[in-house]
């Protein structure tokens, strides 16, 4: 059994958790999400506490016990907490504003770019330079930052470009003559 799936998530309070036929629904105050259950793994709701089993020994369903498990932890976090991913701007010239559920850019090109925001992902710009990104889901947030930093990622020799708050560039030195 994978050691992820022993450690059973734990609901706060304000989380619930149900089954429907083939979907787990996680509700708390900041949404609901909605998992498919894989047919491999056994989940049960047991004392305010949801523990994950493989229903046979073979390593797929081993190994998608602990998958569930991670994926439903992020579900609990997500609902009750909420995730967030802040993005930097750097370049000359380099602005973003957020308009309600539209991110408008000006990144460098002949042309503004605008980025309309999925449903469940709030973005706010506290400064210009600024790109903050917020919601319940941490696979849809995650994805809204990579394709906003795809649109200019950073470059290996100034830096220019979008990149994550936490994310290290390492510039290339110059051609010597």
């Amino acid at each position: 059994m994978s050691r992820v799936a022993k450690n059973p998530v734990v609901l706060p309070a304000g989380v619930e958790a149900s089954f429907s036929t083939s979907d787990l629904v996680v509700k708390g105050a900041l949404g609901t999400i909605t998992l498919p259950l894989s047919g491999e793994v056994e989940v049960k709701l047991e004392d305010n506490a949801l523990t994950f089993a493989a229903k046979s020994e073979s390593k797929f369903a081993r190994s998608m016990s602990g998958t569930m498990r991670s994926l439903v932890n992020n579900m609990v976090t997500g609902v009750s907490k909420g995730f967030e991913r802040k993005l930097l701007l750097v370049g000359v010239g380099y602005r973003a504003q957020a308009q309600g559920d539209t991110l408008n850019l000006t990144l460098g090109f002949s042309h503004p770019v605008a980025h309309k925001m999925p449903e469940g992902v709030k973005v706010e710009t506290p400064s210009q330079t600024e790109i903050l990104l917020k919601g319940a889901d941490k696979q849809k947030v995650g994805q809204v930052a990579a394709e906003i930093r795809a649109y200019r990622s950073p470059e290996p020799y100034k830096g220019k470009g979008v990149r994550y708050s936490d994310e290290v560039v390492v510039l290339k030195e110059t051609k010597k003559k």
